[in-house]
Order: structure tokens, then sequence, then C-alpha cells
């Protein structure tokens, strides 16, 4: 599946995919190192063991590779995805002015905060009211908007 159809709405489909940037972001740069660990758990199985009166899990190591197996594939499925959605958004995000994307990073990636002091941050360092921020964070969405998806 595309993954522009995850964000129909254009607009929604922007701020939904800002704030989902950070995330996709770090699964791009530590799946490797989780992949690792998951064939690490694999590999450090142990063996079959039995107590004087009861009978461990004779299928303990095998089922611990299928887990294992199950685990690798899921991380795997969900690196595709990230990689396609970064394929998708970097260019965008990358043809934004820097103001854009330090007005976009402020309102919806910093801890996905948005509120008075988030604008009172903004209008400070332009050196303008707090309308003026509005009306720059949302010409900067409209803008991410268009690069995205084209025409609204």
């Amino acid at each position: 599946m595309n993954v522009v159809w995850k964000y129909l709405d254009k607009r929604a489909g922007a701020v939904s995919a800002l704030k989902d940037f950070g995330s996709m972001k770090f699964i791009v740069e530590n799946t490797d190192d989780e992949i690792k660990a998951a064939y690490d758990k694999m590999s450090s199985c142990r063996g079959v063991r039995y107590d004087g009166m009861h009978m461990k899990n004779l299928n303990t190591v095998e089922n611990r590779i299928i887990n294992g197996i199950e685990e690798i594939d899921v991380l795997k499925e969900r690196y595709r995805q990230a990689v396609e959605y970064m394929d998708w958004f970097v260019p965008a995000w990358e043809q934004l002015s820097e103001d854009d994307r330090y007005v976009l990073d402020i309102f919806y990636c910093k801890d996905n905060e948005y509120g008075s002091s988030v604008v009172d941050g903004i209008a400070e360092h332009f050196h303008i009211e707090r309308a003026s921020a509005y009306r720059r964070k949302n010409h900067a969405i409209e803008k991410l908007t268009f690069l995205l998806f084209g025409k609204p």
C-alpha cells in the first residue's frame, strides 16, 4: 500500500506526517540493532532441561526460534514502511525554507506540544505578533501539503 493513502485528508495528512517524522526516523536508524538483538536472543537458546519431578517444555527452543523469526519479520516490515515514508516525506521537507521548517518543527514535532507557549516562542523568534505566528504556521503547512500531495 502506498504511504500516501494513509494521509487522505491532505492538510491533516501533512500534520500527521510531520508528527510521524520522529518515529519513522527512529525506526530507520535503530531497526538494525533491534534485528541483531532478536537474532542474539534466538541463538542464545538453552537446551531442554529436566528436573527430577517434572519434564520442561520440550519445544522451548523451537518456540523461541519461531517467535524470534516472527519478531524479525515484524521489524523488517516496520522498517520497510518507514523507509517508504522517508522517501516520500524528506524531499518535501528539504524543499521548505529553513524558517518554515523551524515553525513546523516547533508547532508539531517538539514533543507534539501545541499551545500558547509555542506561539509565543515563534512570535518572539521572528519578532512578530501572535496572529502573524499562526499565519506563518498555516502558510508553512500549506507549502508542505502542496509539496507532499500536489494541488490541494
